[in-house]
């Protein structure tokens, strides 16, 4: 007669035990992805005075558009004008403008669903502009502070709201020039640029959360990023400006030779980060806009006008880090729902036109 150990049972047991696990987690069916997983995050702005701004959200690779994600996830509106979007270590940063005093703020969410987590208010947030990652867990945000009338505008100067991502909260204001704007983070170093006035670009130190000094280049200056030689871009009164980021030596200043009557923006790297495309615009008698889209690279001598890249202007500009579709907001008004036009990046032909919300002006490729 065959006998069975003790042992031997125990491990055929568990033998068993183990395959059975093995089987059913084999049979376990992937979690579902998440609504807003991978795609793009479209920022319209909405119209100011109303303070209908929303996000859409475009499913990658398809023409699938859902709207308003934030309320439909969260019942409530946004309230106010989308003025910018980024993702810090697993949480999302809605930059949101009211036209009210007092009612400006940033709603942080989670990632995948636009499901709130916290929100950052007044006073601590007045005005925000950008939100940028500068070490883990924590980001800075540009803030205007309170403005004022238009006789003067920035009657205060403008802070970086320093917050901390794990508790949600704003931990310190770093004083800056006044409207304060732009962050391009280099090293250890954040750039701010600013909007009102002042010629210099603030260097702070990401370390320490203070600046460390300033860099005179001319009025209002713009940092725009850095190139894929690491050199730091800068605009600033119709001049791109090409500087060594660690040492801040100007290496050329590329004029953009136009009319006074007509104004820079929609400042975005090409996917390789070689080239930088910029819109010039105006203001028809009847208040439409006018303009064209321009494109430079990096290593020209000068800007040339004779040539528009794309023959149209727009409300908002951005370039697929993936495969170098141009994104491009239009705004037929600010009393409508906008489009989102696709450029292919060699050709510049239409790929596609895809309706969004009103006044698509931002967008966040993830």
């Amino acid at each position: 007669m065959t006998r069975f150990s003790q042992l031997s049972f125990k491990s055929a047991f568990f033998t068993t035990f183990a395959l059975s696990l093995f089987i059913t987690s084999c049979d376990a069916p992937d979690p579902e992805p998440e609504p807003y997983e991978s795609g793009v995050v479209v920022l319209n702005a909405g119209n100011f005075f109303d303070n209908n701004g929303t996000l859409s959200f475009i499913q990658n690779r398809s023409t699938t558009v859902s709207t308003d994600i934030f309320q439909a996830t969260n019942s409530r509106r946004l309230a106010g004008s989308m003025q910018g979007y980024n993702e810090i270590d697993g949480k999302g940063v809605i930059l949101v403008d009211n036209s009210t005093a007092g009612q400006d703020k940033a709603e942080i969410v989670e990632i995948g669903t636009f499901k709130s987590l916290g929100t950052l208010a007044a006073p601590d947030i007045e005005n925000p502009r950008q939100v940028v990652r500068v070490s883990a867990n924590k980001a800075y945000i540009t803030c205007w502070g309170a403005t004022g009338d238009f006789s003067n505008f920035y009657p205060n100067p403008g802070y970086i709201a320093v917050v901390d991502m794990a508790s949600r909260q704003v931990v310190k204001k770093i004083p800056v020039s006044k409207g304060a704007e732009n962050m391009v983070v280099s090293g250890s170093e954040v750039l701010v640029g600013s909007v009102g006035g002042e010629k210099a670009l603030t260097v702070i130190d990401l370390n320490t959360d203070t600046v460390k000094s300033k860099v005179e280049l001319g009025n209002n200056p713009d940092p725009i990023g850095l190139d894929a030689t690491g050199q730091l871009w800068v605009y600033s009164a119709k001049e791109m400006i090409q500087m060594n980021a660690q040492t801040k030596a100007v290496g050329s200043r590329l004029k953009i030779n136009t009319t006074a009557d007509r104004n820079v923006g929609n400042i975005t790297f090409g996917r390789d980060r070689q080239n930088i495309f910029f819109g010039l615009f105006s203001y028809a008698a009847d208040g439409t806009v006018k303009g064209e889209t321009y494109s430079f690279t990096i290593r020209d001598a000068s800007i040339s006008l004779a040539t528009p890249f794309i023959r149209r202007h727009f409300s908002g500009m951005a370039v697929d880090p993936t495969d170098g579709t141009i994104y491009a907001g239009v705004t037929p008004s600010y009393k409508q729902a906008g489009y989102v036009v696709r450029y292919q990046p060699n050709d510049r032909s239409v790929k596609d036109s895809i309706r969004v919300e009103i006044a698509p002006s931002g967008f966040f490729f993830k």
